[in-house]
């Protein structure tokens, strides 16, 4: 594809390297107590984080420098390979289970999480599918329904592990895309309904998620089990007023806040720092989301187009979820703050995407 490239957008990279230097500072303040605790080490997850950074970042800039279409010829084989993995990670002996999830491969702390990769996979395959059929969108049977069937075989193996936040993100994220590549609004009626009849389903079908619902509504209900974390997490929030207690000096996670470095790390963050640190965090995914969506509309075709929606829609929403757990605006369900929360697969998944859309920046027409 003879294109002029051009320099990759330099606010997307010095705002996306801000964020992972916040999260490595956060990662270590939010487990410092509990790694020495449990390792005899408060620099534990610390190191490793920095690890996985280091990683992710020399992936992004390598990637950022690999044309965006390549993932067009790929992304078949791609979507495949994580198939495959999906499958492997629910044999016992294979994949490993943690905290009642059999999501990951691998040995220890160096272990990957195929549902991760599946989104990124699944945004390229997508992206390639509605761009070469475009003539069949507003058409369900033959635009709509071939990439929903995808979609939710996906879906429904990342549940058999069970994950359902990273199975939600993945799928708000495809909907995202197929609705923008003109399906008609008619056919997200009908998938709305049955959306919530199926997500319903879902709820019904384990107890744990019933009473994650019932506390979402009243934490305080149940305030030594399901509603623990919602709690835990709003009396972190609370005490950080407009700037917070000062870096470092949490006191929820000195055992209140379960392994803060995860899912709930916006709360320390927010404890911290106060409103002016968490409305700062916030502000730089709003940057994020304002500098992809400029490369969505400048990109040379509907493929990049559809790849750069994919990829910030995955971002916007997963912190949506995140945030909105924290916040007690949403049940309890576990999903990672892009570049901030402790994980080696989120934060390598979350660069790796940046680094796409860096190199789709690279041939923008704005």
């Amino acid at each position: 594809m003879p294109l002029k490239k051009s320099t990759p957008d330099f606010i997307l990279i010095i705002v996306t390297l801000t964020l992972l230097a916040v999260g490595l500072i956060m990662v270590y303040s939010a487990s410092a107590v509990w790694a020495d605790y449990k390792f005899d080490d408060s620099f534990f997850f610390a190191k490793r984080q920095l690890l996985f950074a280091a990683v992710g970042v020399f992936a992004m800039f390598f990637i950022m420098n690999v044309e965006y279409w390549t993932w067009r010829n790929w992304a078949k084989v791609l979507v495949i390979i994580c198939f495959v993995l999906l499958v492997l990670v629910l044999i016992p002996g294979v994949g490993v289970l943690r905290n009642g999830s059999r999501s990951w491969i691998g040995v220890g702390a160096f272990s990957i999480q195929p549902s991760e990769f599946m989104k990124l996979a699944m945004i390229a395959f997508l992206a390639k599918y509605l761009s070469e059929n475009q003539k069949y969108i507003t058409s369900f049977r033959k635009g709509v329904l071939p990439s929903l069937l995808l979609v939710f075989t996906a879906f429904g193996m990342i549940m058999l592990q069970p994950d359902l936040g990273t199975g939600t993100v993945m799928v708000g994220t495809c909907v995202v895309m197929i609705f923008i590549s003109g399906a008609r609004v008619m056919h997200f009626a009908w998938m709305g309904l049955a959306g919530s009849a199926g997500f319903a389903a879902l709820v019904v079908s384990a107890p744990y998620r019933i009473k994650r619902i019932t506390s979402f509504l009243d934490p305080w209900e149940d305030p030594l089990n399901s509603g623990f974390q919602i709690i835990q997490s709003l009396y972190a929030i609370g005490p950080g007023g407009l700037f917070g207690l000062g870096l470092g000096e949490s006191r929820q996670k000195f055992f209140y806040l379960p392994e803060p470095q995860n899912d709930f790390i916006f709360a320390i963050l927010a404890e911290e720092l106060g409103f002016i640190g968490g409305t700062f965090v916030l502000l730089l995914f709003a940057l994020i989301l304002w500098r992809g969506i400029r490369i969505a509309l400048g990109a040379p075709d509907l493929f990049g187009s559809f790849l750069a929606v994919g990829i910030v829609s995955m971002i916007a929403i997963q912190v949506m979820i995140n945030v909105g757990v924290v916040t007690g605006l949403m049940p309890v369900t576990g999903i990672t703050l892009p570049f901030l929360s402790y994980g080696g697969s989120s934060l390598t998944l979350m660069l790796m995407a940046v680094g796409v859309l860096l190199n789709i920046s690279r041939y923008s027409r704005n």
